[in-house]
């Protein structure tokens, strides 16, 4: 009987870490992969913020530039 448990208890444990670095090979996988979209969403959010300054910058100066015509009409009228 003694005989039996002492291999059986050795195959539990190889199984075991054997299951255990396959699930954590898969959980580093996932990771990796969930970095390289945040990564993707990074640059997305920096490249938008740049054309939304860009916007700002353009609002900007057509408010500038309407102010300017308003004025010429008020001085016309």
């Amino acid at each position: 009987m003694a005989s039996t448990i002492i291999p059986i208890s050795i195959l539990l444990i190889v199984f075991a870490s054997v299951t255990t670095i396959v699930a954590s090979y898969f959980k580093l996988q996932r990771h990796r992969a969930d970095a390289a979209a945040l990564a993707e969403y990074r640059k997305l959010a920096e490249r938008v913020t740049a054309q939304q300054e860009t916007m700002s910058a353009q609002l900007a100066e057509l408010g500038d530039r309407v102010k300017a015509v308003e004025k010429l009409l008020h001085s016309v009228g």
